[in-house]
């Protein structure tokens, strides 16, 4: 529930952007700044505040965190233009990375055996947040406008922080760092292969899903279909059936699994852009496409979180933050870039634009199998091994 809300936040502004942008004034070009500011505030948040969690009790610093994106949802509520409404989001995406503390303890909690499978099933809440964002967001603003949506997370995050505080087990670690230890092994982990090659997928794999997202509702808002945002959020129950199908993802990566499972979901994302990208004529289609799509994206993120939570045991929050770091780049990158491309190309041109993303994530995927191929010949291993390199201190 933590990670469902807390990660809606940054994203439940995207079935309403033409409506807020019709509101506040907004050219069109401009809207996926709307979506970015929380992006930009969530990626800073990865930088400074993730670390922490390797440092403080981390029952504390998610019932705080919850606290603190709510002051940000109440800003943008209130917000009486562009400016302080970005100003909001921006300050909630910074404290919105509590959904990276609230991972890195459920795998600290979780048995080597069983982290996918925790991971898969916290995960599905983030995937849960992000499509269910869309469904709440449509309805909240069909009855009472879009500000509606920003007071009723306030009022979640509120209660979240209270429930968590009495609620969640004690942070009993011994080996915790300074934040400076803290910040200097996320450092270190970006000249480790394994992790620059899942970070780059992860890139590829987000801004994909950021580019349809992030301008699904603008064909569909518009001629032949001119829906509501109420009709547009109910394409998330869509996403949701695709994210929630994936739920196994996490077993597949306790099983030794997980490098194959990845490269599959990645060929899956990128067809699922020939259903999509029929947004101007097939509803149907966009349908299927989007429940491809979120189950590759559900497959693929688990997987990576898995391998890097599995190797780098002792840092999990710095691994988790880090990652995440291109994650948060991905969708920035695919919420600007699809707003301007379909103010000149239209849904065409953002479906080449997804479509391109998740080959990119392909090949990068194939580049990196190919070198831990070669690595694992070296070591001797001659079976699927956990996947990539030595585990980091």
């Amino acid at each position: 529930m933590v990670c469902s809300v807390a990660v809606a936040t940054i994203y439940v502004a995207q079935p309403v952007l033409a409506r807020i942008g019709r509101e506040l004034g907004v050219p069109e070009s401009d809207l996926g700044w709307i979506v970015t500011a929380g992006q930009i505030g969530y990626m800073v948040g990865l930088v400074v505040l993730v670390p922490l969690g390797d440092v403080l009790d981390r029952r504390k610093l998610i019932g705080g965190q919850l606290l603190l994106a709510a002051v940000g949802m109440l800003v943008a509520a209130v917000a009486p233009g562009l400016w302080l409404l970005l100003i909001g989001l921006a300050a909630t995406g910074l404290f919105a990375v509590v959904v990276q503390t609230t991972v890195a303890f459920a795998a600290d909690l979780s048995t080597p055996t069983e982290r996918g499978r925790t991971l898969g099933i916290v995960t599905s809440g983030v995937i849960i947040g992000i499509l269910g964002a869309r469904v709440l967001a449509g309805a909240l603003a069909g009855l009472w406008g879009w500000r509606s949506i920003y007071l009723t997370l306030m009022l979640l995050l509120v209660a979240l922080s209270i429930a968590v505080l009495n609620q969640l087990p004690a942070d009993r670690r011994s080996n915790r760092r300074t934040y400076g230890d803290a910040l200097t092994s996320l450092g270190h982990l970006f000249r480790e292969p394994l992790y620059i090659s899942r970070g780059l997928i992860a890139f590829f794999l987000f801004a994909s899903f950021g580019t349809l997202w992030s301008g699904l509702a603008l064909p569909l808002a518009a001629e032949p279909w001119q829906l509501s945002t109420a009709q547009i959020g109910l394409f998330g129950i869509a996403g949701l059936a695709g994210a929630l199908g994936a739920a196994r993802a996490g077993r597949w990566a306790d099983i030794g699994r997980a490098n194959p499972v990845t490269g599959t979901a990645l060929a899956l994302l990128a067809l699922s852009w020939i259903a999509s990208g029929q947004a101007t004529w097939s509803l149907w289609l966009v349908v299927v496409g989007v429940i491809v799509l979120d189950f590759a994206v559900q497959v693929a993120h688990v997987s990576n979180q898995t391998l890097l939570t599995n190797a780098y045991s002792g840092q999990t929050s710095s691994t988790i933050g880090g990652y995440m770091i291109f994650y948060s780049l991905g969708s920035a990158l695919g919420a600007t870039a699809t707003a301007m491309i379909y103010s000149t190309s239209g849904w065409t041109g953002c479906a080449i634009l997804g479509a391109s993303f998740a080959v990119c994530g392909l090949l990068t995927w194939t580049l990196s199998r190919r070198t831990v191929t070669r690595t694992r010949h070296d070591d001797g291993y001659g079976s699927d091994h956990t996947d990539e390199t030595p585990k980091a201190g």
